[in-house]
């Protein structure tokens, strides 16, 4: 009669269960390609990168930098107090990590905030050095 997957509809058409079975064949490889979802907006003078890391505590996520690279990481730890008493478990506890390239960031400005499950980076752009002013003496 009812099932525990809210709002979907049921059907015996041939061709929603070849649908439903390549969405549920590739749904592991579409959440392996990007561990946490990020936007990043060009906002003049630096940039900001927005990554949804929602169920993470601020204690669980880490920020490194490695010359020109950015790697966020985070990881869940599995809770074993009611393993065995699920009927479905659809939260994953893991881990994962997202790298970035920033080259073109003033590494040494980088500042960050976490709310809502969002990750918030705030990147300064590199100002480029104007050439030092001088005179040129004619000959």
């Amino acid at each position: 009669m009812f099932d525990l997957i809210p709002f979907e509809h049921r059907n015996n058409d041939l061709f929603r269960f070849f649908d439903d079975f390549d969405r549920n064949f590739f749904r592991g490889f579409e959440e392996s390609s990007a561990p946490c979802r990020t936007d990043i907006l060009d906002k003049g003078d630096h940039y900001e990168l927005h990554a949804e890391m929602p169920g993470f505590r601020k204690e669980d996520i880490h920020i490194d930098l490695d010359g020109d690279r950015l790697t966020i990481s985070a990881e869940h730890k599995e809770e074993t107090e009611e393993k065995g008493s699920y009927l479905r478990r659809e939260r994953r506890w893991g881990a994962l990590s997202r790298s970035f390239d920033i080259s073109a960031v003033d590494a040494a400005r980088i500042s960050a905030a976490y709310e809502n499950g969002v990750l918030k980076l705030n990147l300064p752009k590199k100002t480029e050095a104007a050439p030092a002013s001088h005179r040129i003496e004619i000959q």
